[in-house]
């Protein structure tokens, strides 16, 4: 079920591989959207399952509509978890309310500062890092009493496999200039995840690095890695993998 999972004091966070689920198909076996055509209860299912799986009391799930923007969502006391917004990114200072990001390629980064009690999900593709979702979601952290912020960068398409147009490239590069790379095959490529990592850092997060407690490294290629979902590598019925970050009381 887990693909990583990591902990820090009263925080929690993990990201999911394709197993452990009820899906068929293509969506084998713990896809956690129904937006690409899988069984509504299913899904339903599978986020039961995570939910359960994540530990006691067990966490309220609060997801998001991504559209690849750069909207964030405050899940305070005035919020009722079960509403799915329009937004690429949600920031909570509840316990025991755990945040999901779900993804097939792009990136998800998870953040927390677990002293000021604020944790936050994002989803930043290709749109998203150009439109600052990164920047964004540490602002509205900020504006809850963050200081002191730790982030984790989930699976996601590599570089070496993540081919563009070249035009593409270079019209992401000029914004991003750390998202510039090649494939491994000499054509033209974006490397999402470095592009999010310099948004990181020149903010001053610290990006935690390595493998969790008994898990493979978090950041590791969609594509080359069969346990993930993977869009291009599937295409448009593929699963998507879910990012996770909760805070306990």
């Amino acid at each position: 079920m887990f693909a990583f999972r990591d902990r820090l004091g009263r925080v929690g966070v993990a990201f999911t591989d394709r197993h452990g689920g009820t899906s068929g198909g293509p969506f084998a076996s713990l896809n956690l959207t129904d937006a690409t055509g899988d069984d509504p209860a299913s899904v339903r299912g599978n986020l039961d399952r995570l939910r359960t799986t994540l530990g006691e009391p067990p966490l309220r799930l609060a997801l998001m509509h991504q559209v690849h923007g750069a909207d964030v969502h405050v899940v305070d006391g005035r919020t009722d978890v079960r509403e799915v917004p329009v937004a690429d990114a949600l920031v909570t200072p509840l316990a025991d309310v755990a945040l999901v990001v779900r993804v097939a390629d792009c990136v998800p980064v998870l953040l927390a500062d677990e002293r000021a009690g604020v944790v936050a999900a994002a989803h930043a593709g290709r749109p998203g890092l150009v439109a600052g979702v990164v920047p964004a979601t540490l602002s509205a952290m900020h504006d809850l009493g963050a200081e002191r912020i730790r982030a984790w960068v989930g699976p996601h398409v590599c570089g070496s496999c993540y081919e563009v147009p070249d035009q593409m490239r270079a019209d992401v590069s000029a914004v991003v200039p750390e998202a510039d790379a090649r494939t491994s095959w000499g054509t033209p490529a974006l490397d999402i995840g470095a592009g999010v990592r310099a948004q990181l850092t020149a903010a001053g997060v610290e990006v935690a690095s390595g493998a969790g407690a008994g898990s493979r490294a978090a950041s590791r290629c969609t594509v080359e890695d069969d346990d993930l979902f993977s869009y291009r590598r599937q295409g448009r019925r593929s699963g998507r993998l879910a990012g996770v970050v909760w805070r306990r009381r």
